[in-house]
């Protein structure tokens, strides 16, 4: 339980949103702006007639899960393009079009990086300053030019995938009581000499920015369409029973630490909560090293729980969704959409199962795609709409300009 002192050091900038609350936690000094859940800037309009929302996302109904699938084909449909797009909040639509305005006016608004969603993310991660968002968005734009993050999806195939998670057991297993994806690491279970024997470090992070993409690209969205509301975060859960120093190795410490940096700086605000259980004596003192690398804001949504976690854990999801078989299925299946594309270059037979799973991510993919660009050309057509707009008002001065002097007012 963290301490009074503590949560006084902590100040949360807005309330609301459906989403859980952060947990307070900060490291002495200046004190830090926590934000609510990411989803909390999306308001969508809830329908006249519309039963109370369960707590539950197995009780969405995952025939209606079914259908989202059916239903890509037409991504016209007007219902996901405003569980993609959201209904956003007028205070933050300002503020991120007077941040895509500075980017644009110095030249450094690709249009692949310029939608709503990631300004804002940027905007969160420096607490709405304007000046300190652009720095660290150009950070993040210099990065992924230099990492070739764009051509990871192509380019980049982890044939080692299945070998990788019986000595770093880790994956998406369902999604939480609001409908983000939970994530789950075994981090007591990890073999790091045998994870170097089938990959190396370079390759693993790597791996590992390329999940990060299938989840913003990918996994995001299908929880959206599944929960029918704007989805933007993700709930982990890491398990550390057995985990003491000894596991904090120069490997481990190298591991940890470009990992941190790169969901840092590059794909911020995409944690809603970090449970960290079976937490023993050992762990406990390997925390105490660690957290002194992690920001106030991340220490918020981190919570670290003993051996008797199970009713901190049910207050954020629904056990039955872990035992789901069809989202989860969908959710590993998008992991394995490496493996599967691999098996398929090699020749190799891959499973009937993998390969409609498949095909359902790839349709699913050009569904969005297809679906980003048109909201893209609305909103560039809403800008030509608005600079019209000025011309005209402009004109209309000068027209009343000009009937002032031709006609002056007699005395």
């Amino acid at each position: 339980m963290l301490t009074s002192k503590l949560q006084r050091d902590i100040v949360i900038s807005r309330g609301g949103g459906d989403g859980a609350e952060d947990e307070s936690s900060s490291s002495l000094g200046k004190p830090k702006t926590i934000h609510p859940p990411i989803e909390s800037h999306w308001h969508f309009p809830v329908p006249q007639e519309r039963k109370k929302p369960s707590s539950s996302m197995s009780n969405l109904g995952f025939k209606k899960f079914r259908e989202s699938f059916k239903k890509l084909g037409g991504s016209s449909s007007k219902s996901m393009k405003m569980v993609l797009a959201g209904v956003r909040d007028p205070k933050d639509q300002k503020i991120v079009e007077s941040f895509r305005e500075l980017l644009f006016l110095e030249g450094q608004l690709p249009p692949q990086h310029q939608d709503y969603h990631t300004l804002l993310l940027f905007l969160r991660m420096r607490d709405f300053d304007l000046a300190k968002a652009k720095e660290a968005f150009l950070t993040y734009l210099k990065w992924r030019e230099d990492y070739k993050v764009d051509a990871i999806p192509k380019e980049f195939k982890f044939e080692v995938y299945e070998s990788v998670k019986k000595c770093y057991p880790h994956g998406f297993h369902g999604v939480d009581r609001y409908g983000r994806p939970v994530y789950i690491e075994k981090i007591g279970m990890v073999d790091l000499n045998k994870l170097l024997q089938v990959t190396t470090l370079e390759r693993f992070t790597r791996y590992h920015v390329s999940e990060q993409e299938k989840t913003l690209n990918v996994r995001y969205p299908t929880c959206s369409i599944a929960a029918k509301k704007h989805v933007a975060s993700t709930t982990s859960i890491l398990d550390v029973h057995g985990v003491g120093l000894a596991n904090f190795s120069k490997p481990a410490r190298y591991l940890f630490m470009e990992i941190q940096k790169i969901d840092s700086n590059y794909y911020p605000e995409t944690l809603n909560r970090l449970f960290i259980v079976n937490a023993g004596n050992g762990f406990k003192m390997l925390w105490k090293a660690v957290k002194a690398f992690l920001d106030a804001r991340t220490l918020a949504k981190i919570q670290v729980l003993g051996y008797n976690y199970q009713s901190d854990l049910l207050e954020v999801i629904d056990q039955r969704t872990l035992e789901h078989p069809e989202i989860t299925n969908v959710l590993q299946a998008i992991s394995a959409g490496n493996e599967v594309n691999s098996n398929e270059e090699y020749g190799n037979d891959a499973s009937e199962e993998a390969t409609v799973q498949n095909r359902k991510i790839q349709g699913l993919e050009a569904a969005l795609r297809d679906a980003k660009k048109k909201i893209e050309a609305l909103e560039a057509a809403l800008e030509d709409i608005k600079n019209v707009l000025k011309e005209l008002v402009q004109h209309v001065e000068d027209l009343r300009s000009t009937s002032w002097e031709v006609h002056p007012i007699s005395s």
